[in-house]
């Protein structure tokens, strides 16, 4: 093995496959699929908590504006 590499040797590099118009179908691995779905969920825990944090927020300035009027 040399110590030397070239631009194109593909080595180290991350690909990810893209669908293309002919292939629509096309689903990935089962490591795809399951990287799909944890970020799925990962944005809804992340939905979840910023929707509770407006309504503890909304409901903190309601509640400073009640003592205050």
């Amino acid at each position: 093995m040399s110590g030397t590499s070239t631009d194109n040797d593909g080595q180290g590099m991350i690909v990810n496959p893209k669908p293309t118009a002919d292939n629509q179908d096309w689903d990935g691995d089962d490591a795809d699929r399951a990287d799909r779905l944890r970020f799925e969920e990962e944005q809804a825990m992340i939905r979840e908590q910023s929707e509770a944090r407006a309504a503890a927020k909304a409901a903190a300035e309601a509640e400073q504006k009640k003592a205050s009027a």
